[in-house]
């Protein structure tokens, strides 16, 4: 799954759960990957949530702004690898070291780079342990995931830490990009 050209694209991802729309823009370039991105919710009594996304051409994240409007006003969350671990709004986080990646929990684009490290062959899988962002609350917590290669485009999803139990078939394309997340997001083609 490398990119061996650079390209642009947009990524269409409805709420299956709730209703909630996300439009993302992605570009993909031999120095890194961004991806920045509004998602509309109904969560949490309804907030949009915009976030910045950078990546490394290896797809590992570098760093990830969310920002949040609600209710309650506008919050903002900045997190940014710092050697094995991460600062979160500037601040070292050591219960964060050795989080693999950020999972923002309003958004299938943050299973994108641990599918990408998730081995080939089929029965194979990758266990890591991410900080878990929650968008509407903007908070941050270690928790632990795995991911089970089923096929060539075909994970299946296991939450083994602040949502145990939790776990869904994802079917991703080329790329490593959900197309469908059982119970929760179904890339969606724009209409025209």
């Amino acid at each position: 799954m490398r990119n061996s050209v650079e390209q642009s694209m947009q990524l269409f991802w409805r709420r299956t759960d709730m209703d909630g729309l996300e439009r993302l823009t992605l570009s993909i370039r031999q120095q890194g990957v961004e991806a920045r991105s509004t998602v509309l919710c109904l969560e949490s009594g309804g907030c949009r949530i915009d976030y910045s996304w950078t990546l490394d051409a290896a797809w590992h994240t570098q760093s990830l702004t969310v920002e949040r409007w609600n209710g309650e006003g506008h919050g903002q969350l900045h997190l940014v690898r710092a050697g094995t671990g991460w600062r979160v709004n500037g601040a070292p986080r050591p219960d964060l070291d050795g989080a693999a990646e950020p999972d923002l929990s309003v958004t299938p684009f943050c299973n994108t780079p641990p599918i990408r490290r998730t081995p080939a062959t089929p029965g194979e899988h990758l266990t890591l342990d991410t900080a878990f962002i929650d968008g509407p609350a903007l908070t941050v917590a270690r928790s632990r995931q795995r991911y089970l290669r089923q096929g060539p485009n075909a994970v299946h999803y296991i939450d083994l830490g602040l949502s145990s139990g939790f776990e869904a078939d994802l079917t991703v394309d080329d790329l490593g990009l959900v197309i469908s997340y059982e119970h929760l997001f179904q890339r969606i083609a724009p209409p025209g």
